[in-house]
């Protein structure tokens, strides 16, 4: 399973998240090898200190969870992600802007941070499918597509659906072979986690990581 486990960006991303649980996650990803771990901004600096001499990446979130920040926010907070050890960001874009059609507001929302991170730290998109309908999650890829990102990622895994594996595949149909797809919500057994790959999904963003690679059952509720 170490395969999946450089795949898996092991998140804790809930409001109470403490101290003590952003080292715990950092010493799980150390030791089962996991690519990175995905947390607030606020815990940049512990994990990436935690984190030191080691090969786990520090990923954060950006405009998250409900992506309705301006672009100027979003792109201060980026900057200040990757000043304080960020090597990845996950953004959450204007989901009710692209409900609206409101395209060139959706592209340079996602555009803002891709300049904003400066290829200095990996940029994924997250379009959060559970609102989506197919029509706006392929338009969603593409304008995240000609912003420059790295990766676009299902969801946020606070809204009312994760990711599933017909998502994955129309997202990965959607971008190409270029770009990174990420499957983020719902990812909880080694078997999700097969499931998603096969569909095309390049990175998984899990809180039941360990029971992902470990094939223990996981009592994990978010992500």
């Amino acid at each position: 399973m170490s395969k999946i486990a450089k795949m898996i960006d092991h998140t804790v991303l809930k409001a109470v998240t403490t101290k003590e649980e952003v080292i715990k996650v950092c010493n799980e990803a150390k030791e089962y090898g996991f690519f990175s771990v995905c947390i607030n901004p606020t815990n940049i600096e512990l994990a990436k200190k935690e984190l030191e001499g080691s090969d786990v990446k520090v990923c954060t979130v950006i405009g998250f969870p409900l992506g309705a920040n301006t672009k100027e926010v979003k792109a201060f907070e980026t900057r200040d992600a990757i000043a304080k050890g960020a090597d990845e960001v996950d953004m959450v874009i204007n989901i009710g802007a692209l409900k609206d059609k409101n395209y060139d507001l959706v592209y340079e929302d996602i555009k803002a941070v891709v300049d904003a991170a400066n290829k200095e730290a990996l940029v994924k998109v997250i379009i959060e499918t559970c609102y989506l309908t197919d029509e706006e999650k392929v338009k969603a890829c593409e304008l995240a597509v000609k912003a420059g990102t790295d990766y676009v990622k299902t969801s946020t895994g606070f809204g009312t659906g994760g990711s599933t594996p017909a998502d994955i595949k129309l997202m990965r149909e959607t971008v190409g072979e270029n770009i990174g797809v990420k499957a983020s919500g719902g990812v909880r057994t080694a078997e999700d986690a097969k499931a998603v790959i096969e569909a095309g999904a390049s990175r998984i963003g899990a809180s039941a990581s360990i029971a992902i690679v470990t094939g223990e059952d996981s009592i994990k509720s978010d992500y």
